[in-house]
């Protein structure tokens, strides 16, 4: 829908006497509050607010999270008068919005960007809706968007698509294109929204700077160049998501306090706040998400009826630093010989969150349990030039100790139909996750999948493809498509497609699929559509 646009006023234009007064009582409100006490309803805008789109996540049974972002000059720090504005939102059975079943005014917080986050409850489960947002003399998009089946109740089928590291700079998002047009219940997003680095040489398009983001301002307008695309916002907007972050979303390959430039831990923590409210402030996130300072809590479950509970988890905020790292760039490394990845103390979620998750598997009523999570959690292993065996320490393999421990908790828990998806690595793989990769008898603990990358650039097909026979349990990889991947569940069988584009340069590039899986219930052991 096209906005409607009237009059601009000025920031003097708004400071009337009440307005003013509306101000001094905002400054008193304690830095904790999401809603402000009074917020400016006349405001209007002679540009667009709605430049960023509108989104909507984390699905329950009788609701969902609505988001949008009022920034006329996007790039440019949002351009928004810093003043509280009220944005009137819809939630509707269809489309044109003239079945409105829930209606009600948000506060647009210039301390969180003017960034909107509406959390419906009281809804019908197991149904679309509609939803939109007006503020400024202008109405955003209208967005869809579904409520999950009510607890425990029979699911015959649930659709969802899984994607990750979308570099503005390497491609267009034709594969959003394509997914926007998709039959899907869910989409999740499983790291590197955005990069925080820029690349050298010819490029197809430039973020807005070539300035590495480290305070809020910049990471904003990072933000709001990624969501320029018009492909992104349309895949935002005709469906829920589930989100998790990777390193790029702050730093390349950061560890908790630990940046990849070994910086000092109190400056990178600013930067990580500064990083982590961006992200807020740009996600269809709950309030239980808010950061506070340089720490949010974004692990969390939402559950599909019987059919699927998803355990949303997050690799980088709790972790130990990388192992074998002494002599060498911060953040990961090729090593051989790495004894201290094998360390039981070492951790890639932490103890918290370690916990949560395994009691959160052995309690949930889901048929499938998906792990979504950024990264490859399947061994991989290289030789260097003397046989010695390489791991990259970044990756889970630099937490070996960890995830034997986890897989083998979970093989003695017998968990209803576990399976890993994942990202990060910039290709396709299909894995069959066991205690111990070495032994190639070992019982499959439950399969993984990893999508592709939808622009970042993969790594090497034919050096890869050489390292196959050393890594029997990974039964598939290919790195020469971008992409994502859809998956279709039913109570019988979960089937896992690839789906790939020809041309992450053309926008409007075919899709195909380049490999297909099916996973029996009951049966943890990949099998070729």
């Amino acid at each position: 829908m096209t906005p409607r646009h009237l009059r601009a006023h000025s920031v003097d234009g708004i400071g009337s006497l009440a307005r003013r007064r509306c101000m001094v009582r905002l400054s008193a409100i304690l830095a904790t509050a999401l809603v402000p006490a009074c917020a400016v309803a006349d405001w209007h805008s002679a540009d667009d607010p709605f430049t960023l789109g509108v989104a909507s996540g984390d699905p329950t049974s009788d609701g969902f999270v609505l988001w949008t972002r009022l920034a006329p000059r996007p790039t440019d720090g949002g351009g928004m008068p810093d003043l509280p504005i009220a944005v009137d939102w819809t939630v509707s059975t269809d489309e044109r919005q003239t079945r409105i079943v829930r209606r009600g005014r948000a506060t647009a917080d210039p301390r969180l960007g003017h960034s909107v986050h509406v959390e419906i409850e009281g809804l019908d489960p197991d149904r679309w809706y509609w939803y939109r947002f007006t503020a400024g003399g202008a109405a955003s998009p209208v967005g869809r968007t579904r409520t999950a089946p009510a607890p425990g109740a029979p699911v015959p089928r649930l659709r969802f698509a899984f994607a990750s590291c979308q570099h503005y700079e390497h491609g267009l998002f034709g594969a959003y294109r394509h997914m926007a047009r998709d039959d899907l219940d869910l989409v999740l997003h499983l790291g590197d929204y955005i990069y925080e680095g820029s690349s050298a040489g010819r490029v197809p398009r430039r973020h807005e700077t070539k300035e590495e983001p480290v305070d809020l301002i910049q990471y904003r307008n990072r933000y709001a160049c990624y969501k320029s695309d018009p492909h992104l916002r349309a895949a935002h907007a005709n469906f829920p998501w589930l989100v998790t972050w990777d390193d790029h979303e702050v730093e390349n390959d950061y560890a908790a306090d630990q940046s990849e430039n070994r910086d000092d831990p109190a400056w990178f923590l600013q930067r990580r706040a500064a990083a982590y409210q961006a992200y807020y402030e740009h996600m269809p996130l709950r309030r239980a998400s808010l950061p506070r300072g340089p720490d949010m809590l974004l692990y969390r479950r939402a559950a599909f009826g019987d059919l699927a509970t998803f355990h949303v988890l997050d690799n980088r905020q709790y972790r130990s630093d990388q192992p074998c790292g002494e002599g060498r760039r911060g953040g990961g490394n090729m090593v051989a010989n790495c004894t201290d990845r094998l360390d039981p103390s070492a951790t890639l979620w932490g103890a918290t969150q370690e916990r949560w998750l395994e009691q959160g598997l052995a309690a949930s009523r889901g048929r499938w349990n998906v792990l979504a999570q950024s990264l490859m959690m399947a061994q991989f292993t290289s030789r260097d030039a003397s046989g010695h065996p390489v791991h990259w320490t970044d990756g889970w393999d630099g937490y070996a100790a960890a995830r034997t421990r986890f897989l083998a908790r979970v093989a003695a828990a017998k968990i209803s139909n576990p399976l890993s998806i994942g990202g990060d690595i910039h290709s396709f793989w299909a894995s069959e996750l066991k205690v111990d990769f070495d032994d190639a008898r070992a019982p499959v603990v439950m399969p993984e999948f990893v999508g592709t990358s939808i622009t970042s650039r993969g790594r090497s097909y034919e050096s890869t493809l050489k390292l196959l026979p050393a890594n029997p349990h990974v039964r598939f990889f290919d790195s020469r498509q971008r992409g994502y991947a859809r998956a279709e569940a039913t109570p019988a069988r979960l089937h896992m497609a690839f789906q790939g584009i020809a041309d992450p340069l053309d926008d409007g590039s075919a899709l195909r699929t380049v490999a297909a899986f099916v996973v029996e219930a009951g049966r943890p052991d990949l099998e070729r559509a």
